[in-house]
């Protein structure tokens, strides 16, 4: 089990990692080995929380295929443990920020202070355009 909130926590059964050829640097090993890992989640039919979903489909983005599975690579370590690790706490990272809920707006009415101050200046920048003009001769 993969705890992510005190009170909620993700089946491991529910990853699924893939073992791909890296890019980069390794050396002759690099095309031999697969050390990069690609970790598979479906969101769609996962068991977490509804808004939860909404909001990591949203913070997911560009990793998030048409199917609703989120796609993390890792390829920034030359073993595929330290790999798989790297992945595994990104999509971790990545659901914990999905269980903050983001704070309501309160709607708020400006001041009356505010107002006279915007007229005030709506005002005066009326008659330095004024000042612009030319007369009409008389």
């Amino acid at each position: 089990m993969i705890e992510i909130t005190p009170t909620f926590s993700i089946d491991e059964s529910e990853l699924e990692f893939a073992f791909v050829r890296a890019s980069g640097p390794g050396g002759q090993n690099v095309n031999k080995v697969a050390t990069a890992v690609q970790l598979r989640f479906d969101v769609r039919n996962s068991v977490l929380p509804w808004d939860v979903k909404e909001r990591l489909q949203h913070l997911a983005g560009k990793k998030l295929t048409s199917e609703g599975v989120l796609l993390i690579e890792a390829k920034k370590f030359r073993t595929q443990e330290q790999n798989r690790e790297d992945a595994r706490q990104r999509f971790i990272d990545l659901v914990k920020r999905a269980f903050i809920k983001p704070k309501a707006r309160t709607k708020t009415k400006p001041t009356k202070a505010s107002r006279e101050k915007r007229l005030k200046t709506k005002k005066v920048r009326g008659e330095i355009k004024k000042l612009r003009q030319s007369k009409p001769y008389e």
